[in-house]
């Protein structure tokens, strides 16, 4: 397996079918991964089809990731059932039901083909209502409360062969507005960020796969003028250095309204590579994967790093229609013992995209 810096780029794909023109832009310029939407999903085999086609149409194992939280960010309720919101876990404070969360999203996910989920959120909620794209996503109202809750979550995942990725470091729970629409600044010292943000980090990084960069400026931290998710200070610096986390470096979506305001797509990610990022997100603009793949050859990947993420992906369970309905069937009952329990109805507001958000 010859791994190349393109191998660093992860696409979200246009449509339910792979196309022959998704195919040809695949096979010119050969990513390493792909990210799915809504727009993917339609019925169970399909999805299962899908994946397996883009595997094979890669010239190394791929990742196959998702955003599958629970609650509002959870693609695959386009096939059944909807998990409970980690906010609704957490107000039950059940540890065995946040267990059994993860354990059949970890099934879920492998039955169809995935090996990466980009979840769990560890963002602290210091306000539940703040418009900065985390409503219900959070797992904890302190950095101990999230660090123990998500854990739960992460570890039953990761039993079940899936990879997990917390997000969104450094921090949106600062943020005034939402990234996917423009840049946010949080103005925190490093102290209270070691404090609070960043103490879930710390707490989980040996079990914690990889750590999605959010795209907001912190310039207590870092004066450079970049957001994080550019940030080689902040990157290698904090997160690697101060942090000493060891796995893998996911960028956001480059395709958020934070960076398309003010970076052209090959520079963003240039930008990202440089900083260290391992996989680089890109949801939405696959026809312009040539001007991407230009932009990371321009900077040095680590491909060692690249080749341990790859060892560590698990291959897919044998897909059947039973599996699934089984699987959905508890996931709907996990959501009921969660509401029996007395967890709250979480509401979208009409400003969050209730597909798109991750």
């Amino acid at each position: 397996m010859e791994l190349k810096p393109t191998h660093a780029l992860v696409f979200g794909v246009p449509g339910p079918i792979l196309d022959a023109q998704t195919r040809r832009i695949i096979e010119d310029v050969r990513p390493g991964g792909f990210i799915l939407f809504s727009r993917n999903i339609q019925e169970p085999r399909q999805l299962r089809e899908l994946i397996d086609g883009l595997r094979d149409a890669c010239d190394v194992e791929p990742v196959i990731t998702i955003d599958q939280e629970g609650g509002r960010v959870s693609r695959l309720k386009e096939l059944g059932q909807e998990p409970p919101h980690a906010v609704q876990l957490r107000d039950v404070g059940d540890l065995e039901l946040m267990e059994r969360h993860g354990a059949l999203t970890g099934r879920l996910l492998r039955l169809f083909g995935f090996n990466l989920d980009l979840c769990p959120v560890l963002d602290i909620a210091f306000n539940d209502d703040a418009e900065n794209s985390l409503r219900g996503r959070t797992w904890g109202r302190t950095a101990g409360e999230v660090a123990r809750n998500a854990g739960v979550f992460l570890d039953a995942m990761r039993a079940e062969g899936i990879l997990g990725c917390g997000k969104h470091f450094p921090g949106y729970s600062g943020a005034a507005v939402d990234p996917h629409y423009a840049l946010p600044t949080v103005d925190r010292a490093p102290d209270d960020l070691l404090a609070n943000e960043w103490a879930p980090y710390a707490a989980l990084r040996e079990r914690l796969d990889c750590v999605m960069m959010g795209h907001a400026l912190y310039p207590k931290v870092d004066a450079s003028g970049l957001p994080a998710s550019l940030s080689r200070a902040m990157i290698e610096g904090e997160l690697r250095g101060r942090l000493k986390f060891p796995g893998w470096v996911v960028s956001d979506d480059l395709d958020m309204g934070a960076i398309t305001g003010k970076w052209s797509l090959g520079e963003s990610v240039r930008l990202a590579a440089e900083a260290g990022t391992d996989l680089i997100l890109i949801c939405h603009r696959m026809k312009l994967a040539a001007e991407a793949a230009n932009g990371v050859s321009k900077a040095s990947v680590d491909l060692k790093r690249q080749a341990a993420l790859r060892a560590k992906l698990a291959p897919p369970e044998p897909f059947s229609l039973e599996a699934f309905r089984e699987t959905d069937a508890e996931i709907g009952q996990l959501r009921e013992a969660v509401l029996a329990k007395g967890a709250g109805r979480v509401e979208s507001k009409a400003s969050h995209s209730p597909v798109e958000d991750f």
